[in-house]
């Protein structure tokens, strides 16, 4: 015994309206089509769901048995397919992203905020992680996508560039180096370093020791969140370096923002996925969003040509 759903959908029209004309409109098909797909059903069980009458039908003791379960079972399905059609057209879903803790309070804010006013009821669900978090987050499914600084490859992993940024140094509004429009690395030697433990630490000073000699930093104070060392920095207890994106928060604790150079050392930030699984339709187009709000945004801010 395998009913169809075409023949299911007849049997709860026709037992809904109590009419086959009626249940014909409801389905935009003849009368004759429904009449059809009920004798299917009855020819499928064996047996007769409904007795027919000149005006009226009413349901045999298997249809009175049936009707229920089909019901629901079609309420169910439409249900569902109603759902996964709003979530196709964007206009329900929830996208959950990892990113570090300081792109979490800086530039992620601005993205949702752009996002929801295009997609309202898609929800955003913001993890704010250590950046070596990040990646194991994705990686364990926790999380759609990830947004981090580059890191070795891993399995299962896929990364996409996001973005390319140099080093600023980060120093009080009353520091010597706060006046100028350009430092070397090596102007910074001579005040306490603030830098972040792990990877982050680790790849500039590899980067610093593959420079010119003489750039070499050795950090003072190293702390696990890049907000803690801004407040560091505007308790007067050294300087730091850090993204552009961190401007918001830089402003916050009255803090001044100097590009470096000698050399200019950059940091990519991918986009982090797991190979081979597929992402909701909201997680795509808020991945997509975020790819063209962070070119919009350096395009916006890029020095015009002299």
């Amino acid at each position: 015994m395998n009913p169809t759903l075409r023949q299911m959908r007849a049997f709860v029209a026709l037992a809904r309206t109590g009419n086959f004309t009626l249940a014909a409109d409801y389905l935009h098909v003849t009368q004759s089509a429904l009449s059809g797909l009920i004798k299917e059903l009855e020819q499928t069980l064996g047996v007769r769901v409904v007795d027919r009458s000149t005006r009226r039908i009413a349901l045999t003791g298997t249809g009175n048995e049936l009707y229920p379960l089909f019901s629901q079972m079609i309420d169910d399905l439409d249900g569902a397919l109603a759902n996964i059609a709003d979530q196709a057209q964007l206009r329900k879903g929830i996208v959950r992203v990892a990113v570090p803790q300081l792109m979490a309070c800086t530039l992620l804010p601005q993205v949702i905020a752009a996002w929801r006013e295009r997609h309202p009821d898609i929800r955003i669900s913001l993890s704010d992680s250590p950046v070596e978090g990040v990646t194991a987050r994705v990686l364990s499914g926790e999380t759609d996508f990830g947004i981090g600084p580059e890191r070795d490859a891993a399995p299962q992993l896929q990364a996409r560039l996001l973005m390319e940024m140099p080093f600023e140094a980060v120093v009080p509004p009353s520091h010597p180096l706060a006046g100028r429009t350009r430092a070397a690395w090596a102007d910074l030697a001579a005040w306490p370093l603030i830098s972040l433990r792990g990877q982050f630490t680790e790849r500039l000073l590899a980067d610093m020791d593959a420079a010119p000699p003489g750039l070499a930093l050795k950090p003072a104070h190293e702390v696990t969140y890049m907000t803690t060392a801004l407040a560091l920095v505007a308790a007067g207890l050294g300087i730091t370096v850090g993204m552009p994106y961190a401007a918001p928060l830089v402003r916050l604790h009255g803090l001044t923002a100097v590009p470096l150079a000698g050399p200019v050392l950059t940091r990519r930030f991918f986009v982090y996925t797991r190979e081979q699984r597929s992402l909701t339709p909201a997680a795509e187009a808020f991945i997509a969003f975020l790819f063209d709000f962070v070119a919009d945004r350096a395009a916006a801010t890029a020095p015009l040509p002299r």
